[in-house]
């Protein structure tokens, strides 16, 4: 009864088009403004998936009031179920996604572990490496005059950052990169063709990640996986499996996320002249409110997903125990019902609720403040040294219901010669 009451209009289904999911948000955007005025909360089908068939529906939820809602009620609106659309075995799911795919009181008591392990010197110091190899990936494309905007810019920054914080060797870098990309562009056949595919991706990322938390155990340093390995919360300590899946989380939600964060800013910044002028003059005033508005546009998790632990209600609509609840992130980031003039691009916007981060609730982006130390810093470097920074091809979107990502996208730009940042500087 309540399903049927509620079923989405056939003309606004999200998964009738593969080119819905690969053009990017402007191409979503009138579907998800027709969802948010007629029919907000709808029950819709599920895209069929190869090797697993078609599950039993979900609730989608497109208004930012009602993604709110949900996100500050886990315990009628779980995540232990999965947190994407499509169902996985909970093993795969929750060691795929860590401490996303886990409920209270194991996310609390993991995600505390990772907490203890981030003392204040450690983000000092971490503070003061991202401005470091920020100036050092200007200035290792500063030369050249044009580049791949996405995997020699955008990319490093988040990628090095990470690996080097989870003690993974730098020859392993770019293997990371590669890794990341297969995992989180599930959906997109350049990317990950197959489940086995998916799955070789995980293991051989969770593999690495558990050597570093092994030997850290065995042979402590002082660096944040040491930290982590020998943080204790009430007697229990982060097992190397737990590190593996915990790194397999932060490497892909980090490192991807930030990454077309950092590349959709730059082709709005080229799309919006004004704006681009307004933060290059007044940067120390712009770039925070300039970094929430390229998260509130570009919303790099397009959705999550969760469960309901009984029967409830959204907004008066009826929920049963057990069914699925899309929060689309990207369209409660549109709603006009909070932000003023939405579609516009606003590098001083203020207030900025967005849901770029999460909705508030205990997921709430653990990595929210790293990933803005990284978009605002790389974007001041270039526009100290590399001010002309434009983008000269249009972006190849990824093919994802999940990820808002671009796979590559050139920008060129006057050469330069850019001074090293040293540590003691």
């Amino acid at each position: 009864m309540t399903r049927t009451q509620y079923l989405a209009p056939a003309e606004l289904e999200l998964f009738g088009s593969e080119t819905f999911w690969s053009s990017g948000s402007s191409t979503r955007a009138e579907t998800f403004q027709q969802l948010r005025d007629s029919a907000p909360i709808c029950f819709m089908e599920e895209p069929i998936i190869p090797d697993f068939g078609q599950g039993p529906g979900f609730w989608s939820l497109s208004r930012h009031s009602d993604v709110m809602e949900v996100s500050r009620h886990p315990e009628i609106f779980c995540s232990g179920l999965g947190t994407n659309i499509p169902d996985l075995p909970i093993e795969i799911a929750e060691f795929m996604g860590s401490m996303i795919n886990m409920d209270s009181p194991r996310h609390t008591r993991l995600r505390m572990i990772v907490n203890r392990a981030f003392t204040p010197k450690r983000v000092a110091l971490i503070d003061r490496d991202v401005r470091v190899k920020a100036r050092q990936i200007v200035a290792s494309i500063s030369e050249l005059g044009e580049c791949d905007a996405v995997e020699q810019l955008a990319a490093q920054l988040p990628l090095q950052i990470i690996c080097e914080m989870m003690g993974i060797p730098q020859e392993d870098w770019h293997r990371v990169f590669e890794l990341t990309n297969v995992i989180l562009g599930a959906g997109d056949p350049e990317f990950t063709p197959s489940m086995e595919a998916l799955m070789s991706a995980v293991m051989e990322l969770a593999m690495l990640a558990q050597r570093v938390g092994e030997d850290r155990l065995a042979n402590p340093t002082d660096d944040l996986v040491s930290a982590m390995m020998h943080a204790e919360v009430d007697g229990e300590h982060l097992q190397p499996m737990e590190m593996a899946s915990f790194f397999i989380l932060l490497s892909a939600a980090g490192n991807e996320t930030t990454r077309n964060a950092i590349s959709h800013g730059l082709h709005l910044l080229t799309q919006h002249e004004d704006q681009r002028q307004v933060w290059q003059t007044g940067l120390g005033e712009v770039t925070p409110t300039a970094i929430e508005e390229i998260v509130r546009w570009s919303t790099p998790v397009v959705h999550f997903r969760r469960t309901a632990t009984c029967d409830t209600q959204i907004s008066g609509v009826k929920i049963a125990k057990g069914e699925k609840v899309a929060l689309w992130y990207e369209s409660a980031n549109r709603d006009d019902r909070v932000f003023d003039k939405p579609f516009e691009f606003d590098v001083l916007r203020k207030p900025n609720e967005h849901v770029g981060f999460g909705a508030g609730g205990p997921h709430f982006c653990l990595g929210a403040n790293l990933a803005r130390r990284e978009i605002g810093v790389i974007f001041e470097e270039l526009f100290q040294w590399l001010p002309d920074i434009r983008i000269s091809s249009e972006p190849e979107y990824l093919q994802s219901a999940f990820i808002h990502g671009i796979k590559r996208m050139r920008c060129e730009f006057t050469p330069a010669e850019v001074p090293a940042l040293d540590l003691d500087d």
